[in-house]
């Protein structure tokens, strides 16, 4: 299990962009479907929607892919 986040933490995560950084708006801890693909999520290896801070898209990630940002 990786490192743990929750609703309100401000992430960075890569992109095809470049890096990206973005704030967590939901948990997901069970599968669910998103943009027509199944995302793979359980209480141990729970996936993020995070909203990007420059263009309010939104992404959905698992936690190995994100880090921290401070404030």
């Amino acid at each position: 299990m990786g490192e743990q986040f929750a609703v309100g933490d401000h992430v960075g995560w890569n992109s095809e962009a470049g890096r990206v950084s973005g704030t967590i708006i939901a948990v997901h801890t069970a599968n669910f479907d998103y943009k027509g693909y199944t995302h793979h999520a359980s209480p141990h290896e729970p996936q993020y929607e995070i909203k990007s801070d420059k263009t309010d898209h939104i992404a959905a990630h698992k936690g190995s892919a994100l880090t921290h940002l401070d404030e």
